[in-house]
């Protein structure tokens, strides 16, 4: 199957070719229809999958076949939800490829930097707009947007979306929506909360689930390595240098690691550079452009870039932290072994973190063997097990009941 198999305008078509774009992918093959039908529809694929495309290329389709009425101003018609402002960016860059030689107008709009370059962008509207809650919020709190036009709503990570701290947000966003609209709900994770906002929010929708198969799982090579707490930053520098690792993508727990890994790194003599949430929009982009051009060798992270964020060929994903859950893990290891390329990932288990692991690999389906590498062979021992308490996926953590009930409205 290919793209001219959709039935798309001569227009759209001839741009989806000068892109390159041949042969879709499954959840393109599968959702690509349905939304041109105008169906609400929750799709759940693997992180890498062609996500993207598979809401851009119908709503592009529906602005094309159904024209604004007016030429004075361009009412938001088509609006996009998404957690972070590294994920607006990549998203609007897709719709600004299909939508630019049609003369549509894309805006994108995200925390972090100043609104005002932003609210003049939208002085004459915008056929598709590209937000994070919190900027989206602001801006019609100045009158800068109005949403009561909006007939195609798409949520990208919905799972993240209910995190706390967005919930609210997008409760607030959604009161101000027309009720009558299509409305695309996207995620790479299957959870119970998203399982809410879907029933509260999607009409009759068509539910389509497109597994990771033979053939079509990203190729990554995932290890667990034993290591005591304070010898991860040498056991790391190690492994670099034994594995001639040039590029390397380092996840921790919080924003003060961040700091803390990569000027330790640097003072071993290694360009790293920390990326998290309370950096500038303009640092982090700087960041992320160092890392992808290779200026930077190591980027250390939070869970901020775990989502969202596409680069090209990524040979290395270490977990210096283990993440909080399994999903996490998943959209973690997920950012190397994209489009074909081969990855590898590896996970720093410490004493503390022992039974958290085995928890993840039992959600996981994983049978790795947690090895020791010679010269770092751990000394610590596992704490005494302390009940359920401290592991997620036990039982529901407060947090986790929270966004359940923001979810339900």
């Amino acid at each position: 199957m290919n793209f001219s198999d959709f039935n798309l305008t001569p227009a759209l078509q001839n741009v989806v070719t000068d892109m390159g774009l041949y042969a879709p992918t499954p959840i393109q093959v599968q959702s690509i229809p349905v939304a041109l039908q105008g169906r609400d529809l929750w799709s759940t694929a693997p992180t890498g999958s062609g996500k993207t495309l598979a809401f851009a290329l119908p709503l592009v389709q529906q602005h094309v076949l159904h024209p604004r009425q007016t030429n004075f101003r361009r009412p938001i018609r088509s609006l996009l939800l998404v957690p972070t402002r590294e994920l607006a960016v990549q998203v609007g860059a897709v719709f600004t490829s299909l939508a630019y030689p049609l003369n549509l107008k894309v805006a994108v709009v995200f925390g972090g930097v100043s609104i005002n370059p932003q609210m003049m962008d939208l002085r004459g509207g915008a056929d598709i707009l590209v937000a994070t809650p919190g900027r989206l919020l602001d801006l019609t709190d100045h009158n800068a947007v109005r949403l009561n036009d909006v007939q195609h709503l798409v949520l990208d990570e919905a799972d993240r979306l209910l995190d706390l701290g967005f919930a609210d947000e997008l409760q607030r966003v959604l009161a101000l929506l027309p009720a009558k609209r299509q409305t695309l709900l996207f995620s790479a994770t299957f959870a119970q909360e998203v399982e809410a906002l879907a029933t509260h929010l999607l009409r009759d929708p068509v539910r389509i689930t497109v597994e990771a198969f033979e053939g079509h799982k990203p190729d990554i090579a995932q290890r667990a390595v034993r290591v005591d707490d304070k010898k991860r930053t040498a056991l790391l520098r190690h492994l670099m240098a034994e594995n001639s690792w040039k590029q390397v993508l380092v996840f921790v727990a919080t924003r003060y690691a961040c700091e803390h890994v990569a000027n330790k790194l640097c003072r071993a003599g290694i360009n790293a550079a920390p990326f998290h949430g309370e950096m500038s929009q303009s640092a982090r982009q700087d960041v992320l452009r160092d890392f992808k051009t290779g200026r930077c060798d190591v980027m250390v992270t939070t869970d901020l870039a775990s989502r969202g964020i596409d680069i090209a060929m990524l040979p290395v994903v270490v977990n210096y932290n283990l993440p909080r859950s399994a999903t996490d893990y998943t959209h973690r290891i997920g950012r190397t072994g994209r489009a074909g390329a081969h990855g590898d990932a590896v996970s720093f288990v410490t004493a503390e973190t022992l039974a958290h692991w085995k928890l993840i690999q039992k959600r996981e389906s994983l049978a790795l063997d947690v090895e020791q590498v010679p010269g770092f062979e751990p000394t610590d021992e596992p704490p005494a097990p302390q009940g359920n308490g401290g592991i997620k996926g036990k039982r529901p953590s407060k947090k986790d009941k929270l966004r359940a009930k923001a979810a339900l409205g």
